[in-house]
């Protein structure tokens, strides 16, 4: 008993570490109108800045993703909290657009190292036979984590002073306790090797998870691209079409999101894993469409509802894609099968969140999201189908 108390102990702190890490990268969203003021940049600009985020992640999980399944996780994920304090270092001196890409690009390192890294750590530090709940534990430290960032940055910046600087002092604070904590953690991996046998890796996949991968990973990208659009461009729509300019109110339904998927993945335990996927591509195509009922009619109950429900289905559809794929993958391969799913993930972050950058200019913003809505409508549902009719097995 005291052995499982320990475990669970130490899982749900080293999920509190991956939460401060992944609370870093979405920590600038609420705080882009302001750096636009500043700086003078596009709307187009503030999407190439958060999409280098992702760029980063994508670069990291293919060149090293597989890092701490040879070196261990603890080596692996303080630097990436290093690569974290870096970031919020270039925000604090930031006086031109050059440093927001350098703070950005380090985040993405970061959150590179620590998505995989984590998120195995999570499930190994857990007692045995405890892999559901700790997929849980590991699923919301990543959601949860997203969701504070923009919830702590926009109070800071509406009711306290500093508001560029206050919300990075802060992460720093958090940034240096999580080093701290994940210090007097165990090491989980048993066999290490020298980083020299670390080599890049190629997408490729185990044969016995391609076909739990296809579905997962296609869920993934389109409830990742969902929340790319939220975190990026929410801010700008809020303040233009619906003439929201509180940074605490933005922030609030940026993270709105993310909270709302780490209920969803708490409700897998309820549904199964089984019905998780199907169920959150219902939710995901929902929250689409109550999104572009938002941007045709400007009305800031659908972006609430959009959120919480899209929110939900995408808490609903990762866990399940992330349980199923780590269920499926060799144990030597966890990290690296894990990080894959992340590139997946990551590259929904990126490539649609340019896309509306791209179209906003020559369409507006209402016809650009809208023309991201049915790209990923299709793919959503493309998923769904596939699941109906090729339903992946229950596991335990």
């Amino acid at each position: 008993m005291d052995g499982g108390r320990r475990g669970w102990r130490a899982c749900v702190l080293s999920g509190a570490v991956f939460a401060v890490c992944m609370a870093g990268t979405t920590l600038p969203t609420p705080l882009y109108p302001l750096y636009q003021g500043k700086f003078g940049f596009s709307e187009l600009t503030v999407t190439v800045v958060y999409a280098l985020y992702a760029f980063a992640v994508i670069g990291v999980l293919l060149l090293v993703g597989n890092a701490s399944d040879a070196v261990g996780r603890r080596p692996v994920l303080l630097c990436g909290l290093g690569l974290a304090a870096a970031s919020a270092v270039c925000f604090l001196c930031a006086t031109g657009l050059g440093w927001l890409y350098a703070g950005r690009l380090l985040s993405g390192l970061s959150a590179g190292l620590f998505t995989g890294a984590a998120t195995a750590y999570v499930m190994e530090l857990a007692p045995e036979g405890g892999a559901l709940r700790a997929t849980f534990v590991a699923t919301a430290a990543n959601m949860g984590g997203l969701g504070c960032g923009p919830l702590l940055s926009g109070v800071l910046a509406q009711y306290a002073p500093w508001p560029l600087y206050l919300p990075f002092v802060t992460h720093l604070v958090l940034v240096a306790g999580s080093a701290a904590v994940l210090l007097r953690l165990a090491e989980t991996v048993r066999e290490r090797r020298p980083l020299r046998t670390v080599r890049p890796q190629r997408p490729a996949l185990p044969p016995q998870v391609r076909a739990v991968f296809r579905p997962a990973a296609t869920a993934s990208f389109v409830g990742f691209a969902l929340f790319g659009v939220f975190t990026s461009v929410s801010p700008e729509f809020l303040a233009e079409s619906l003439g929201v300019t509180d940074h605490a109110v933005s922030g609030l339904i940026v993270a709105l999101a993310f909270f709302a998927s780490t209920a969803g993945q708490l409700a897998v335990g309820r549904v199964g894993v089984r019905r998780s996927l199907p169920l959150g591509c219902a939710g995901l195509l929902a929250g689409l469409a109550l999104l572009a009922g938002a941007l045709r009619w400007d009305l800031m109950a659908l972006v609430v509802l959009s959120a919480l429900i899209g929110g939900a289905g995408q808490g609903l559809a990762f866990r399940g894609a992330l349980s199923e794929v780590a269920e499926a993958s060799p144990e030597h391969q966890r990290a690296a099968v894990i990080s894959a799913l992340f590139v997946v993930a990551y590259a929904g972050i990126s490539v649609p969140v340019i896309g509306v950058g791209l179209l906003t200019g020559p369409i507006g913003l209402e016809g650009a999201g809208l023309v991201f809505i049915a790209c990923m409508a299709v793919l959503v549902s493309t998923a769904a189908a596939y699941l109906l009719r090729r339903p992946a097995p229950a596991r335990t």
